[in-house]
């Protein structure tokens, strides 16, 4: 057995009925400026809903509290802090808009109004 192994790998081209031909899949690669700027703007997705899951945690914990006065004020601190969450995902995205409409004003950005942008050194 180990002989056939090793006949097999001193031949230059040891199955010679195969072949292998180029296909198109339909798409290229993207360039990592549009990565990094889809990874920006899925990070704060991600984050919403996380919020937004959790605002609806402390709903669903105030609706089975049962009246219960430590479990209402859990499930009020858990709507309290989701509210913050989206409120602060809110005020960044503001914030981030109005520094990217400010400071790059031709196209290049941080990733939630303009896309990023790395210079090119070769066209």
């Amino acid at each position: 057995m180990l002989a056939l192994f090793t006949f097999l790998a001193q031949q230059s081209q040891p199955l010679p009925n195969i072949t292998s031909a180029a296909v198109n899949l339909g798409f290229t690669i993207p360039p990592f400026d549009q990565v990094l700027t889809f990874i920006v703007r899925m990070f704060f997705v991600v984050a919403g809903l996380i919020a937004m899951i959790y605002l609806l945690l402390g709903a669903l914990s105030w609706i089975t509290s049962g009246g219960n006065k430590e479990n209402v004020d859990k499930a009020r601190e858990k709507i309290q802090a989701a509210l913050v969450g989206v409120i602060l995902i809110f005020v960044v995205l503001a914030i981030v808009g109005v520094v990217e409409t400010i400071f790059f004003p031709e196209g290049c950005g941080l990733g939630i109004t303009r896309s990023i942008c790395f210079p090119e050194l070769v066209k």
